[in-house]
């Protein structure tokens, strides 16, 4: 190789962080004394990864990723896991209109930049295997026609470590998906 694409390589790699460093500045705004947490988001979204975050509610997880969405012009979108859930709620499905005659894609809430998966570990497994399939593949097939999810796409999918009554652990192969396991706590008094 070159000098020249080392040159230019270099020269990416100051722009990434130069751009990293802005996006962290304007969201810190926002979300005070989650700086450990917030950086790993960040590498997630770099990697093209996703991350799986324990933590009890109200450490600014859902402000967090909320916050990241709008500072990117990325869209925001969460889901509210329960037992009730089936694949078709995360992924779409096709739909009849009676009018037409015709079925028509409605596609579901992955199709987003930015997803949060809140309380995974409370439905069942099949809906937990089809988000994860999703975080895999990038793609969601409806009746055999095949539907990209944008780019960038991370899923923060959270676990409530206190409350587990009622709720379906992820098997370790689903824990695998996961780029990182992110404990979030309470924000330290400096912070």
């Amino acid at each position: 190789m070159d000098s020249n694409h080392f040159e230019h390589s270099a020269a990416a790699s100051h722009d990434t962080a130069q751009l990293m460093e802005q996006i962290l500045y304007e969201v810190k705004r926002v979300v005070v004394g989650q700086d450990r947490f917030l950086e790993r988001v960040m590498v997630a979204i770099l990697a093209q990864g996703h991350l799986l975050v324990e933590g009890v509610p109200g450490l600014a997880k859902t402000l967090t990723i909320k916050t990241l969405a709008q500072t990117i012009n990325g869209q925001f979108k969460r889901i509210q896991f329960t037992p009730d859930l089936v694949p078709a709620d995360l992924v779409g499905t096709r739909i009849y209109n009676q009018k037409t005659g015709e079925f028509t894609t409605s596609l579901g809430p992955v199709f987003t930049n930015l997803l949060l998966a809140d309380e995974i570990n409370r439905a069942p497994a099949k809906v937990q295997s089809a988000l994860l399939e999703v975080m895999q593949e990038r793609q969601v097939t409806i009746a055999g026609e095949t539907h990209k999810v944008p780019e960038p796409f991370l899923v923060m999918a959270t676990q409530n470590p206190i409350e587990t009554e009622g709720t379906y652990p992820l098997p370790e192969a689903q824990v695998d998906r996961f780029m990182m396991k992110v404990l979030v706590d309470y924000p330290s008094e400096e912070e």
